[in-house]
């Protein structure tokens, strides 16, 4: 995890960098959300390409008319957030998720796939999310998606996995071809591992 750089997209599937969205997860002292407000969410969806930036001005113009509904919807995707880190991480310890939290996440999908359309564009069918574009809550729904399409996949559910930085607390998709990837970043926890080890070695 870094604090260098707050937009650290290390996780290689939307659904992990969203997850990420809490710099050193797993320490009470460190621990930091990005998502503080709204237009930290914004500001970060645009950065993850869930959002266009005229979709970003459109909706924090929305959310300066409705900000009591801005803050709700702050409150849903943090909650939906570790959800999905609870789940995942479970799933990466080769455990099964708690069911209430399997049972929370079900929730989303059936709200958000209400508006799943088939839609044909470009001379090809392809499932969509069909929104009013002023949803203030329109970036949840790829984020979803891509966790639904982990989820059901069993060749790709095997490569999550959880840095092993202690105490950063990511969560990844393993890319590499024998699943030997063991930090959120080499240049970053697998760097201080390396540093750690040498110092040991030392004394």
């Amino acid at each position: 995890m870094s604090e260098t750089n707050p937009y650290m997209m290390v996780g290689e599937r939307l659904c992990m960098d969203f997850i990420n969205t809490v710099s050193w997860r797993e320490s009470a002292e460190k621990r930091r959300d990005w998502f503080t407000s709204y237009a930290k969410l914004i500001d970060w969806s645009v950065h993850a390409e869930v959002l266009t930036a005229q979709q970003a001005q459109d909706l924090l113009v929305e959310a300066g008319e409705n900000p009591s509904q801005a803050e709700e919807v702050l409150k849903q995707v943090i909650e939906m957030r570790e959800v999905m880190y609870r789940m995942f991480k479970s799933i990466s310890k080769k455990t099964s998720p708690d069911e209430q939290d399997l049972a929370c996440f079900n929730e989303y999908v059936n709200h958000f796939y209400r508006s799943l359309q088939v839609i044909h564009e470009k001379d090809q069918y392809m499932l969509k999310f069909k929104q009013p574009e002023k949803n203030l809550d329109t970036m949840l729904p790829p984020i979803l998606q891509s966790a639904v399409n982990l989820l059901v996949s069993k060749t790709e559910l095997v490569r999550v996995k959880q840095c092993e930085g202690d105490p950063c607390g990511w969560l990844f998709f393993d890319t590499s071809r024998n699943r030997s990837r063991r930090w959120c970043s080499m240049a970053d926890c697998g760097n201080r591992a390396k540093v750690r080890r040498f110092y040991q070695k030392g004394k």
